[in-house]
């Protein structure tokens, strides 16, 4: 009889993880939940699955301290994964101007840790390391796998070294270790401090009374937006190949923030120059990465992997589901909308 596969996921309770634990679980993978230590369970978004599969022992979940090598080897010892997914990061690209130091040390010296505890521990297990299209910075777009690497925060930075560690313990090492450069992929369950989910909460909070504007900084910067889902079973596949490599995993457009802020009024039919402002210098950062495009030829033909979702479907699932949040559906968000408009 064939044995589950056993997968470690750090993050989990993110979008990313969320999702990825959904996918495996669907694949019969035994789950191993890692978890930062917080004074409040931020565990919302695997609720369903936690209800689901935590009793029949197929999702696990351990608190893990990304900072303290011994929680990561114990846990590798005990369980023995065949796979390690390493999605947890200080994620935001704005925050990390503030805490660089905090932002280093977990998104960079844990990804050291975890790979010397596999090395030493399990070498057996395949890593996936959670590398980020904020690595290229001002590189001119498409960018690929051979692009150059040109930060432009602490975030880009400890990704950036990240990936070499993923490389350097793949090449040294023999580690099956791969990293996956991920261009910007949102979901409703994307945290509330990032741009698109700010546009699509904050439409709803305004229809429902809550709010009158939504404070942007500068509008003009482009990016290549996919959803989650498509991304993670991206990941999932990258580990699947017969040998450990580097892939981008984008859509292959490229929008500004402009654009999907029309794309979200769009579809209420609200004027979103009457409900925005822009450049609050609360949101300018002291230096802006302008332009994301990524290249996914290598992913679009070694791993036969293609995004599924559009931006215009991404934007209206994740206005939907804030609508409904507040009590809405869409029909009664475009009766409101047609009121603030006569307004």
């Amino acid at each position: 009889m064939k044995k589950n596969k056993v997968a470690f996921i750090t993050g989990i309770t993110g979008q990313d993880g969320s999702y990825l634990a959904e996918l495996l679980l669907k694949k019969n993978y035994i789950i191993h939940g890692l978890l930062r230590r917080t004074s409040i369970l931020n565990i919302e978004r695997i609720q369903d699955i936690i209800n689901k599969y935590e009793k029949i022992g197929k999702l696990n979940l351990h608190y893990m301290d990304l900072t303290d090598t011994s929680s990561i080897s114990n846990l590798i010892i005990k369980y023995k994964p065949h796979e390690f997914y390493n999605l947890a990061s200080m994620s935001h690209v704005g925050i990390s101007f503030y805490t660089g130091e905090a932002t280093l040390n977990i998104n960079t010296l844990a990804t050291y840790r975890i790979l010397e505890s596999i090395l030493k521990n399990h070498k057996k297990c395949k890593f996936y390391q959670a590398s980020s299209s904020e690595m290229f910075g001002s590189t001119p777009p498409p960018q690929n796998e051979k692009s150059s690497f040109n930060p432009q925060s602490p975030y880009g930075i400890s990704k950036v070294s990240a990936f070499h560690i993923t490389k350097y313990f793949r090449q040294a090492h023999g580690l099956f270790a791969s990293n996956g450069i991920l261009f910007n992929h949102e979901s409703p369950r994307r945290g509330l401090n990032f741009v698109t989910r700010k546009i699509t909460h904050s439409l709803a909070r305004i229809l429902s009374g809550h709010e009158k504007k939504i404070h942007l900084g500068d509008i003009s910067t482009r990016r290549d937006w996919g959803h989650s889902k498509d991304y993670v079973r991206g990941i999932w596949m990258i580990l699947q190949y017969k040998k450990p490599e580097d892939f981008v995993l984008s859509t292959g457009k490229n929008y500004s923030i402009e654009d999907f802020i029309k794309k979200v009024f769009k579809i209420l039919d609200l004027n979103w120059k009457d409900f925005v402002t822009t450049n609050n210098k609360n949101f300018l950062r002291p230096s802006e990465v302008r332009s994301l495009q990524g290249d996914s030829s290598k992913a679009r033909k070694l791993l036969k992997w293609k995004p599924e979702y559009d931006l215009n479907a991404l934007c209206r699932e994740m206005l939907l589901n804030d609508l409904k949040l507040y009590g809405m559906n869409l029909e009664e968000a475009k009766k409101i909308a047609k009121k603030l408009s006569k307004n």
